[in-house]
């Protein structure tokens, strides 16, 4: 498996490459793109990482695994490409951001944008079958992130973190919460969204933790 990341990020896993899970990891994630439909596309597995490097991260998103439609997933946790529908998760995303700010967002499903701001848009498995969600999500994937989640709780300073729904939830036991700020609720799937995630002001609670600590705001349009 081609490792495309920023430099920052090798050095900063160093140690998970050379791990027998890692290996075995790469193994099966090429056999599966060898033997059938997966996403996103192989170019695009790191993606999330070739965006942001360890320094830059202000805000980390996690999302489970990548969308399991064909050319949907494009290798950011909740994003797509950009001529695609807004898939119902940002939607809701977008409805939050709206109420909050009182603004409106940018009708688009590509987060490329706020990437580049800092934002680690991470799934928690960084490839999926065609068609069945989770499938990859016992290949090794889980630690490879829950890895990078501890280093930049270690080794960064002042990161918000956005733990939506039970599972993202779980990943709170990675982070260091006298240095960050953890914010939890639930996930803004349409099946969870009425449970708490609307209302939740969870982009304004980000952005000013963000100002108070001289990081800058994100612009979540």
């Amino acid at each position: 498996m081609d490792v495309k990341i920023a430099a920052e990020w090798k050095a900063l896993l160093e140690e998970e490459f050379a791990k027998p899970y890692f290996k075995e990891l790469s193994t099966k994630v090429r056999e599966e793109y060898l033997n059938g439909p997966v996403f996103p596309h192989p170019s695009k597995v790191f993606r999330a990482f070739e965006l942001v490097s360890p320094t830059q991260v202000r805000v980390v998103i996690l999302g489970q695994d990548p969308y399991h439609t064909p050319g949907v997933a494009d290798g950011l946790a909740f994003s797509s490409l950009p001529d695609n529908p807004i898939p119902p998760s940002l939607q809701n995303m977008f409805k939050e951001i709206e109420e909050e700010f009182g603004i409106r967002c940018e009708r688009s499903p590509d987060l490329t944008r706020w990437a580049k701001q800092g934002v680690l848009l991470l799934n928690a498995s960084l490839s999926v079958r065609s068609g069945q969600a989770n499938s990859h999500s016992d290949f090794g994937w889980h630690l490879f992130t829950d890895a990078a989640i501890a280093a930049i709780s270690r080794k960064c300073e002042h990161v918000v973190f956005l733990l939506w729904g039970a599972f993202a939830g779980k990943k709170e036991e990675l982070i260091d919460w006298t240095k960050h700020l953890v914010l939890k609720s639930p996930h803004p799937s349409p099946l969870s969204a009425h449970r708490g995630f609307f209302g939740n002001n969870h982009f304004k609670l980000a952005n000013e933790y963000l100002a108070q600590h001289g990081r800058g705001e994100i612009d979540w349009r």
